[in-house]
C-alpha cells in the first residue's frame, strides 16, 4: 500500500514539474507529453504504478471527446462556402495517405497493421492514443509516433513558411473571437450528462472507440444545432485528461518495447516526412481550386500542429476562419473514420497479422480498455 501511494505520488509530482517546464517552452499539449515521458522513464526504472485504472481512462476519453467536439461551431461549415466539397475531398485524401503510410509501417515484424495505421493517422493525436488500446492496437507505439508527427510538423512549420512562402507579415489577421460560455459549474454538469449519453450511444451503435467518439458526436450535434448552452470544458479538466492518457501509455512501457519502438523510429520519421510532403501537395491543389494563396492552402492541410497553424495564420494575415474550419474538419474525420478504416485494413491483412505481430510490443498492452462494456 505504501509503495503504491509512493509511486503514484512520485508520478504526479514529476509530471507536474515537467508539464510546467514544457509549457514555458511553448510545447503544445504539454501535459500529455510530460505524462507520457515521465511515465516511460519511471516505468523503465520500475518506479511507476502498474497501470492506470480503467475507469480513469474512460473518464479521460470522454472529457477529451467533449473538448474536441467544442471546436465545432454553428457557422463552421458556412465559412467554407462553396468550397466545402474540395475541402472534404482533400481531408479524405489525407486520410487515405495516412492509412497507406500506416500500412507501410505495419509491414515491420514488430508492429501490427492496426497499430501502424493508428500511429500515422494525420489528426487527433490525443484521441487516437486514448482509443488505441480499446481498438486492439498498441497505445505505446501510437503515442510515440503520433506525438513525433505533431512535434516534427510543428517544429518545421516556421521554416517552411519563412523559406518557401515568404509571407507578408505587415497585416496580421484578427484572431477568432470567443463566444460567451456557461459558468464552470454548469459546464461540469453538462459534461457529465454528455459523457453518459455519449458512452451509452457508443454502446447502442457499437461505435469503435465509443468512449471518446460517442461524447464527441453528442457534443458536435449540440454545437451545430446551437443547443450547447455555452458549454466550455475547463482547462484544468482537459489537462487532467491529457495526463491520464499520457500515463496510460507511458507506464505500460518495458525495456523490450522501448527497444522495439526505437528500431521503428527511422521508418516513422521517413513516413512522417512523406506524409507532410503529400499533404502539402494537397494544399497546393486546394489553393488552385479555391483561389486562396499557396500559404493558406498549406496551412489548411497541414497534418498536425493546429495551434501553430492558428498562430501562423493570424500572423501572416491569412483567412483564419477558413483555415481553422478545414483543420477541425480534418481532425473530426480522422477520429471518426480512422478506427473503421484501420479495422478494415486489419481484416484485409488478418491472415498475416497474427503471424507477424511481435510479442515484444503487443502482449503487455493487448488487453482492451473496455469502454463499451
Amino acid at each position: 500500500m505504501v509503495r503504491t501511494v509512493g509511486s503514484w505520488s512520485l508520478l504526479a509530482v514529476v509530471t507536474v514539474a515537467v508539464t510546467v517546464g514544457l509549457t514555458l517552452l511553448g510545447v503544445p499539449s504539454a501535459a500529455l507529453f510530460a505524462a507520457l515521458a515521465v511515465g516511460i522513464v519511471l516505468a523503465l526504472c520500475s518506479l511507476a504504478p502498474a497501470r492506470v485504472p480503467r475507469r480513469a481512462g474512460q473518464v479521460a476519453q470522454a472529457v477529451l471527446g467533449i473538448y474536441i467536439g467544442t471546436m465545432v461551431h454553428q457557422d463552421s461549415l458556412a465559412s467554407l462556402g462553396p468550397h466545402w466539397p474540395i475541402v472534404l475531398a482533400v481531408v479524405v485524401g489525407t486520410l487515405a495517405i495516412s492509412i497507406l503510410a500506416g500500412a507501410l509501417m505495419g509491414l515491420r515484424r514488430d508492429i501490427s497493421p492496426l497499430t501502424g495505421a493508428l500511429a500515422l493517422v494525420a489528426g487527433g493525436a490525443s484521441g487516437l492514443v486514448a482509443i488505441a488500446r480499446d481498438l486492439g492496437g498498441d497505445d505505446r507505439v501510437v503515442a510515440v509516433v503520433q506525438y513525433l508527427r505533431v512535434g516534427l510538423v510543428t517544429a518545421t512549420m516556421p521554416l517552411v513558411v519563412l523559406f518557401i512562402f515568404r509571407p507578408d507579415r505587415s497585416h496580421p489577421s484578427a484572431a477568432l473571437g470567443q463566444t460567451a460560455t456557461a459558468p464552470w459549474y454548469l459546464s461540469i454538469g453538462l459534461i457529465a450528462v454528455i459523457a453518459v449519453a455519449g458512452v451509452t450511444l457508443g454502446k447502442l451503435v457499437h461505435l469503435p472507440g465509443g468512449g471518446l467518439l460517442g461524447p464527441m458526436a453528442v457534443t458536435v450535434l449540440l454545437e451545430v444545432t446551437g443547443h450547447d448552452f455555452g458549454l466550455s470544458v475547463p482547462q484544468a479538466l482537459v489537462q487532467i485528461g491529457y495526463v491520464l492518457i499520457g500515463w496510460q501509455a507511458g507506464v505500460a512501457f518495458t525495456r523490450e518495447s522501448l527497444h522495439a519502438i526505437g528500431r521503428a523510429l527511422p521508418l516513422a520519421v521517413g513516413l512522417i516526412a512523406a506524409l507532410t510532403a503529400a499533404t502539402a501537395g494537397l494544399g497546393m491543389l486546394l489553393s488552385h481550386v479555391t483561389g486562396m494563396t499557396p500559404l493558406e492552402g498549406y496551412l489548411a492541410t497541414s497534418p498536425g500542429g493546429v495551434y501553430a497553424v492558428l498562430a501562423t495564420a493570424v500572423e501572416t494575415g491569412s483567412n483564419v476562419t477558413f483555415i481553422v474550419t478545414a483543420q477541425v474538419l480534418r481532425i473530426l474525420v480522422m477520429l471518426f473514420a480512422a478506427p473503421l478504416v484501420a479495422r478494415g485494413l486489419v481484416a484485409l491483412t488478418g491472415r498475416f497479422a497474427r503471424r507477424r505481430q511481435s510479442r515484444e510490443i503487443t502482449d503487455d498492452s493487448k488487453e482492451p480498455i473496455a469502454v463499451a462494456d
